[in-house]
């Protein structure tokens, strides 16, 4: 192994051997995507599912057999660490491998497989690091299963625990532990991991939008992963038969709410990029051709990367639906269920990715997060950054999800790099 250098005499990748692991990458890739294939097109790996659980063991064995240090704990997370000679804490790379119903093959398991295809080839290229390197596999992100999201990242991090989130029921009523504790995991499975926590966690995933595409961009440099708001408005009118009230006696909820819809959109485009504000989900009562609406529910999702801009927004459009409420003579209440502050990444690794993607030759992009990830749980216990490849036309969480496996390779360049600065050359917890 070379000793510890300035970042700018060291070679870049051996073209052979990244050829050799970039292969390895996609057959992972393409061996999850075939041990969980669904019925109705693309991949189901809910949570605790058998075909999560032969993702998972696969993967334990995979790393395993090729000299990592494999371990689960009792949420199901899987850790595969590449040993280092010094006390530094270690550093982890990866995302979660759990996915929606009938999901795509590469969101998650991108930046699972690229974490431990970029170990073993540092392994192989460089021998044991200073730092040690985890790759991880997380339980649950998605939150397809349960009604909780980020169970993996949350559990590694103490964000949550069984207390909080095992009582939690799927479809069928059967709970998080109990689920948990069918697939050989939970509080007293006796699975531990004695892996140190993290100075700091990078995650390769793919952009989940169409920004890089359009923009014939190769990397996305994640800057921050937006803060978000999600908001239950209801505006209460008054039902009446559609023959009998003339137009202007109504107090039509539909009609107030369609002019309300209308704002939050011209609100949003004069914020400007990157606040984005989404009515996703639109309900009416009663819902019958022949009467006058009384009560119409829509859900509101606003999101930026500024928390002063997005509270601002959420103030203003609050206020205005308010207003328009009063034209109609209808009453508006809001309900705010969901707050999530935006998470920042590490400014030295932003500034160290820019600097990898241009002695690498690679065009690249600083962007925000529009989607959240694990990067923002782990952002509560340690430093994080993110690196984003292509989706075709922007599409996920779809079986027609696809980035190329030359953009791949590109993202991995760039996640290898990145963990050869802090693994390898010498970057301590103060840098990082």
């Amino acid at each position: 192994m070379p000793d510890s250098a300035d970042i700018t005499s060291m070679p870049l990748l051996q073209d052979e051997a990244f050829e050799a692991y970039s292969t390895l990458l996609h057959k992972l890739l393409d061996d999850l995507e075939e041990m969980s294939a669904s019925e109705a097109g693309g991949c189901t790996r809910l949570l605790y599912s058998p075909a999560w659980l032969r993702a998972q063991h696969h993967l334990a064995a995979f790393m395993q057999e090729r000299g990592l240090g494999v371990s689960f704990d009792e949420a199901g997370n899987l850790y595969g660490c590449l040993q280092g000679t010094g006390n530094d804490a270690p550093l982890y790379t990866g995302s979660h491998i759990d996915t929606v119903q009938s999901g795509g093959k590469f969101d998650g398991a991108l930046g699972v497989a690229a974490g431990i295809a970029a170990l073993l080839y540092l392994k192989e290229t460089y021998g044991e690091p200073s730092r040690s390197l985890v790759a991880l596999s997380l339980s649950e992100e998605e939150g397809s299963r349960f009604p909780f999201a980020f169970w993996g990242s949350r559990s590694v991090t103490g964000l949550s625990s069984w207390a909080a989130a095992g009582g939690l029921k799927d479809a069928e009523g059967i709970t998080l532990q109990q689920a948990a504790e069918a697939a050989g995991f939970g509080p007293d499975s006796g699975h531990t991991s004695e892996i140190q926590a993290p100075a700091g966690y990078v995650e390769l995933h793919i952009e989940q939008g169409s920004v890089l595409e359009r923009t014939n961009t190769s990397i996305g440099v994640v800057t921050g992963i937006v803060g978000q708001k999600r908001i239950d408005i209801t505006v209460q009118g008054e039902a009446n038969h559609a023959g009998t009230t003339p137009m202007s006696y109504r107090k039509d909820a539909l009609a107030g709410a369609a002019e309300m819809i209308s704002e939050i959109r011209k609100l949003a485009i004069t914020y400007g990029d990157p606040l984005v504000a989404t009515v996703g989900n639109v309900e009416v009562f009663p819902g019958a051709v022949n009467v006058v609406p009384g009560t119409v529910e829509f859900t509101l999702d606003i999101r930026h990367t500024d928390q002063v801009i997005l509270n601002e927004f959420t103030e203003l459009i609050l206020q205005r639906i308010h207003t328009i409420a009063d034209s109609y003579e209808l009453i508006a209440s809001s309900e705010e269920h969901l707050s999530v502050e935006p998470t920042p990444m590490n400014p030295a690794w932003v500034e160290n990715t820019v600097e990898i993607c241009e002695r690498l030759g690679l065009s690249y992009r600083k962007m925000p997060s529009g989607a959240g990830h694990d990067a923002q749980i782990f952002a509560s216990i340690c430093d994080v950054a993110m690196i984003f490849v292509p989706s075709k036309d922007g599409i996920s969480h779809n079986p027609l999800e696809y980035t190329s496996r030359e953009q791949i390779d590109q993202g991995f360049k760039v996640l290898i790099e990145l963990l050869h600065q802090y693994g390898y050359r010498g970057k301590t917890d103060e840098e990082i």
